[in-house]
């Protein structure tokens, strides 16, 4: 896999957003500027990983050719969706232990949707400019 200049933009897009939680959000804490960075390549790097399974889940579910393997690909997706979220949690615990806190699964959970938003302006922003 290369890295891409939209994963940098990523990656500084994920920093802010998680520079504004941590002042906006009490649960959320990092002890530094350095372990935020190394937190926003992480979450970059899991939430690749994540948009990656949950995009063949949805391939398989409109690509199924019974209903079965429908069925079995629509529980697979909800149990990735709030399982990503637990994954996060537990990966920035292991990681960075107590310096690096998320919150718990509601912060985590607006968090990501943030950083999804943001990352989505942003590739519009960019798909806008390169036109």
């Amino acid at each position: 896999m290369r890295l891409r200049p939209i994963d940098l933009v990523d990656v500084f897009v994920y920093l802010v957003v998680l520079g504004v939680f941590i002042q906006l959000f009490p649960a959320v804490i990092s002890e530094s500027f350095l372990l935020a960075l190394l937190t926003a390549v992480l979450l970059k790097v899991v939430l690749e990983i994540v948009l990656l399974a949950k995009k063949r889940i949805v391939a398989r579910i409109r690509g199924g050719k019974t209903a079965a393997v429908r069925i079995i690909s629509i529980v697979a997706l909800l149990f990735v969706m709030p399982g990503s979220k637990f994954l996060v949690l537990e990966l920035v615990h292991f990681a960075f232990g107590d310096a690096v806190q998320l919150g718990g699964l509601l912060p985590v959970t607006a968090l990501i949707i943030v950083l999804m938003l943001a990352r989505g302006g942003m590739r519009r922003l960019f798909a806008q400019t390169d036109q």
